[in-house]
Parts: structure tokens; sequence; C-alpha cells
């Protein structure tokens, strides 16, 4: 565990976590969670419990990190992980799979993805089944844009009154009117994520279309400006907002563009790794690596990389500054000790980058299990098909990596159950990829990185 872990994430004003977590604590009065459970309390109660929650939070951002860590230094595998008493701190829910865009760059286009809703009844379940095991987090998307679940704030009011105290979505903004700006405000929501690709209207729109209608990069810019204006004029610290664009080949010139577009109106601007499908050895050309070193250098570079005797399907990476990296080894990822995500219907992943859920550790709900993949196989009809809104997608159907018991079970059953704590076993052996789905995985920071140039 010596080696460092390499972020994948540029931000304009520094470390995120630091500027994450003083804001948090500096405005946990007015955390709606706070505001919940200090309701009926004198001040002297309410000051105790307000540095409480602050407590908690603390500690919650420090598990994010040091659970993988505690895992592995106590060999926490099996009966010995449930008595560690490690807990997940943060439980996604897929509250809406459906998209309205076709990024080019999204994982939709490629791998069947069901356009359906969560249900506020399967919601409220997750949400009381984590509040029983004092889960600090929530975070309601996945795969979709969870500004298309018409129950979406009702879902995170709820949460804050079940005591999460952090509460998360990532936006497209397409439907960030007035009136879903003041909804969102009231409901509770504590951060924010836009995804925005693009520091100009050109390689925007190229990099979000719309899939039923035209998205335009104005009207999306407005929204974003204009939930600025309206938190400002209540007076409201949440939620905190954070932007953050895709470098791609199209968007990685345009760093300065998209800092200068949003430094004023969003409380975070950052740009991240394009982690989508990573370039390979084999890929190695100089369209990927312009802006990294000149034409003439290119040769070198490759010259580098075929006298270092690593594999030919390693990663490689080219960071916001243009530095290239090359992947050596492979790091136990920290996500199956921090989190855990719940689909649409009930079944229960592992990790955020198992798309298309094809290493499923469970189900919550029924619905998972009756429905199984048939909606996945209506989209891909759709697409072949080419109808409207399938029509840019080139869909094949998730494989399938692994089976658990077809059995409905609780997310604490799941967490520490024995389908997650055999892929923990594997990281912890740095065997992560005997785990099909983590073999492939392009997730950045379970890579052990080196620096070429």
């Amino acid at each position: 565990m010596s080696k460092i872990r390499k972020s994948a994430i540029k931000n304009l004003k520094g470390s995120d976590e630091k500027l994450r977590v003083k804001w948090m604590i500096d405005n946990m009065q007015q955390n709606k969670t706070f505001l919940y459970f200090s309701n009926l309390m004198n001040q002297k109660e309410k000051e105790k419990l307000l540095d409480k929650f602050k407590k908690d939070y603390l500690e919650y951002r420090k598990k994010w990190k040091e659970n993988l860590k505690t895992a592995i230094k106590d060999h926490s595998i099996g009966k010995e992980f449930k008595d560690s008493k490690i807990t997940p701190q943060c439980i996604d829910i897929e509250v809406a799979s459906i998209c309205d865009l076709a990024c080019p760059h999204c994982y939709r286009q490629f791998i069947s993805t069901p356009d359906k809703i969560m249900t506020r009844e399967l919601a409220f379940k997750l949400i009381d089944q984590a509040s029983e095991m004092k889960v600090p987090s929530m975070k309601f998307n996945w795969r979709g844009e969870p500004l298309l679940n018409p129950a979406l704030t009702e879902i995170i009011d709820y949460a804050k009154k079940k005591g999460v105290l952090e509460t998360i979505i990532n936006t497209n903004a397409t439907k960030l009117n007035s009136d879903m700006v003041n909804k969102i405000i009231d409901s509770g929501l504590d951060l924010m994520i836009y995804s925005f690709d693009g520091g100009t209207e050109k390689s925007y729109e190229k990099m979000r279309p719309g899939r039923f209608k035209k998205n335009n990069f104005n009207e999306i810019y407005e929204n974003i400006k204009n939930f600025s204006k309206i938190r400002k004029e209540r007076k409201s610290s949440f939620p905190r907002t954070k932007i953050q664009m895709v470098l791609t080949n199209e968007t990685f010139d345009e760093q300065d563009e998209y800092f200068s577009l949003f430094k004023d109106i969003v409380d975070d601007v950052s740009v991240k790794q394009y982690t989508e499908r990573g370039g390979k050895f084999g890929d190695t050309d100089q369209k990927y690596l312009r802006g990294a070193c000149s034409d003439e250098n290119i040769d070198n570079l490759n010259k580098k990389i075929d006298s270092s005797n690593l594999n030919e399907n390693s990663e490689i990476m080219k960071d916001p500054e243009g530095n290239i990296f090359v992947s050596k080894g492979r790091l136990p990822c920290e996500q199956p000790y921090q989190r855990m995500l719940v689909t649409y219907d009930g079944r229960v992943s592992m990790c955020c980058y198992d798309w298309g859920s094809m290493h499923p550790v469970g189900y919550v709900d029924q619905l998972a299990i009756d429905v199984g993949e048939k909606e996945y196989e209506k989209v891909k009809k759709k697409a072949d098909l080419n109808e409207r809104g399938f029509d840019l997608m080139n869909l094949k159907m998730p494989e399938v990596f692994n089976e658990p018991k077809k059995e409905v079970k609780t997310i604490k059953e799941i967490w520490f159950g024995d389908e997650i704590n055999h892929v923990r076993k594997k990281h912890t052996e740095n065997s992560l990829e005997d785990v099909k789905i983590c073999k492939g995985c392009p997730f950045k920071e379970t890579y052990d990185w080196m620096k070429l140039n």
C-alpha cells in the first residue's frame, strides 16, 4: 500500500477534498439533516448535535480513504471483514437509468442501458436500509439523468429526514429550470455536480448532443448561471456546486476557456481524465499524444514505451498538463470497500464503472429478478431499428460476469455477503485481474503509473 494513487481530476481552486470538507463543516448549521434533527432542541442541545454532525462528517471522509487500508492491514476478508465493522460510506441509487443526451464518449452509446426510472417506494426502502446502517452519504444517480425522475426532490428530502449527512447528484442541467432550482434547494441536496464537456459552443454541442431534440450550449449555460443567481438570492449555502469536463481530443485545448466560463458561477471547476475507454500502447498515436510533446519526439516516446518491458495492453494516460503516463501494474480498488450501487430495479453492483451491471453481487428487490435483461433487450432492439432517440447508438448487450443467487436481500446482507467478499479477496491478494469486470476497468486510480515524458 506504499504506492501513491494518481488522481484523475484537476481542480481550478486546489484539492477538491479539502474544499468539500471545509464547505460542509463551515455550513453544517444549514445542513437539512441537522435542521430536521435539531428542530425541537434548545440551544445547548443544538450546539452539541452540531458538533457531533461535524465529527461524523470528518469521520466519513476519513473512512472513505481508510477503509481499504484498514481491511488490507487487518487481513479482513469474510467473517473478519464483518467483525471489523467496515460499513459502506455511500449507497448510490439509480433513480433514473434514462438519459436525454447521446454523448459519444458515454458507455450508453455502446452498452444497452434501460430507459427507466426507480419508483419512489423502492428509493424509500433503500434509504431506510441505508439509514439503519448509518450510511453517511447517498448519491442519487448512476447511468442516467436524475432530474428525469419526478420524485427526485422527495427522495432527497426523505434521505435527509432519515439522517443521511451528505446527498449528491450528477446532472447534465438540461431540466434545471427555475422551478427545479427551487425544488432542489428546498430538498436539502448537499452537492450537485454538473457534467458539461466543452469550453466552446462548438465542442460542447458535439460532445453532448440531444437524443430527442437539439441540446443547446447557451441554454444549459444559462441554466447553470440561473442556479447560482437563485441560490444567492435565497442566501442558501446548499447545494455546493461542482462542474467537471472530460478531457478528450476535442476538449483538451479548451481547459482555459472552460475554467473562465464557470469560475464565477460554480463553486468548484474541474477537468478529469477520459476514463470510458482508455488508450492502450497499440492506440498510441500523434492525435492522442497531441499537446504532450512535439511530433518529432513521439517516436522517442514510443521507443521508451517499447524498452520498458511492459504489457502491450497496459493503459496509457495524458494528464491535464500533457504529461504521459503508462501503467506498470494494478492497485487494489477502493470502491468495494467504500460503496455499493443499486440499479433502478434493485440489482446491486459493487462499483460505478460496471456500466452494464455485468457483475451484480445481489438483489434488493424482486423486480430485478423478474425483469432480468428484458429492458436491456428492448433498448437494443430500438437501436438496431434506428428509432428516433436511439439512432446514434451502436449497442451490444451487457456480458454476464457473475450470477448471484436470485433472492432478495438487504443492503447489509449483500455488503457482508460472499459475492462481494470474493471480489475483495482478489483485490487484497493483488489478483484483481482474476475478476473479469476488474480486468478491463478503465478507472485511473486502480493503476500504478509511470511517467514517460
